[in-house]
């Protein structure tokens, strides 16, 4: 079968990482089709906007994407609707990308790399589970308008509207529960139903949904006691399920455990498995061009797509094998260096981990 890639490169240091992991991709010796197309502040300069609708097409017709990052402080300045990050907003709304999946890994070369003692960290391996649809992200109405009640009646004020159908939490939930059956068995679902009526409704349907997994242990945690324990005892964890909002806070938080935000994959699917598959970071354009940025998160992020997508799982295993002997051969871009191991560039890093696929 041949599977076909739509790739998505992006701003910043995008191209430059979405290149290694193409030359990953192709060392495999896998039937694949990719096609490149414009997204985010590119495809904004090229077709005024950040999601041109022939980018939308590729997408929606490839089995899988490979997606770069964007952004860039130029476009600050343009309305809402046109700038790079919309894109994201706008494949994820139109695929049904509801399931936003950050694995926080710690590799044991890069223990010292992490904010926290190395004895807190070692041996990290949890799972944030993050929807990707719904709450105050996309819920209506929301902008800026004169406000007609409250204590600052005649002023401007901004709102938004945080909303979840039953639906939507049912769908994350079943996710959360069939994940953890795959690992230890742990689900931790994090919201604020002391304060929200949102999360009240989130805590209920999937309490209501742990009944179809007796095997699986429930717990709940309010998202701001969920920070501090991430960061006071983070291996007690195993998967989190979380809204869009607070997933969004939490996975870069999980995501500094690990020693960098350069580490860490992540993949976004709909009900058909098709998924968008990124690296954790952002588009870095103040070392964009520069050759230092790290492929490694966007090498792990095509193994997940090789593992969740394309049902190739030898195949994501070997990246992943990979990416381990090349780490422990000592060596680091910018981000991970620390005395003691060799410092190399983004293409030098993609040619070590072409090296060791050969051998795996």
């Amino acid at each position: 079968m041949t599977h076909k890639i739509a790739v998505l490169a992006g701003d910043g240091i995008g191209p430059e990482i979405v290149e290694q992991a193409l030359r990953v991709l192709h060392a495999l010796g896998l039937s694949i089709q990719v096609e490149q197309a414009l997204v985010g502040g590119a495809a904004y300069d090229e077709h005024g906007h950040p999601l041109p609708a022939q980018t939308l097409e590729l997408a929606k017709s490839s089995h899988a994407i490979l997606f770069g990052a964007v952004g860039d402080w130029k476009y600050d300045k343009l309305p809402r609707e046109h700038r790079p990050e919309q894109a994201i907003l706008g494949l994820r709304k139109a695929l049904g990308l509801f399931a936003n999946l950050r694995p926080a890994i710690l590799y044991p070369e890069l223990a010292n790399a992490s904010s926290l003692k190395p004895e807190v960290v070692a041996g990290l391996d949890i799972l944030i589970l993050r929807e990707l649809t719904g709450d105050i992200y996309f819920g209506q109405p929301r902008g800026v308008r004169t406000a007609v009640d409250g204590s600052f009646i005649g002023e401007r004020e901004g709102f938004d509207t945080m909303r979840y159908a039953e639906t939507e939490i049912r769908r994350i939930a079943h996710l959360g529960f069939q994940t953890a059956k795959k690992r230890r068995s742990k689900l931790c679902s994090v919201d604020k139903a002391n304060v929200l009526e949102t999360s009240q409704f989130w805590r209920d349907i999937v309490i209501d949904v742990a009944k179809d997994y007796p095997e699986v242990e429930l717990s709940h945690m309010y998202v701001d006691n969920a920070a501090m324990q991430l960061v006071r005892a983070p291996k007690e964890f195993d998967v989190i399920v979380t809204g869009n909002l607070f997933g969004d806070i939490l996975s870069d938080e999980a995501a500094m455990l690990t020693g960098s935000i350069g580490m860490l994959p992540s993949a976004s699917l709909n009900e058909s498995g098709q998924g968008l598959y990124e690296p954790s970071h952002g588009s870095a354009p103040d070392i964009a061009g520069q050759g230092i940025a790290n492929p490694l998160a966007t090498m792990l992020s095509a193994a997940m797509m090789l593992r969740y997508s394309l049902n190739e799982d030898g195949a994501a295993d070997r990246i992943e094998s990979a990416v381990r002997q090349v780490l422990a051969q000592g060596l680091r871009t910018a981000d991970i260096f620390e005395a003691g191991t060799t410092k190399v560039s983004t293409a030098q890093m993609g040619d070590a981990v072409l090296q060791a696929l050969s051998k795996v």
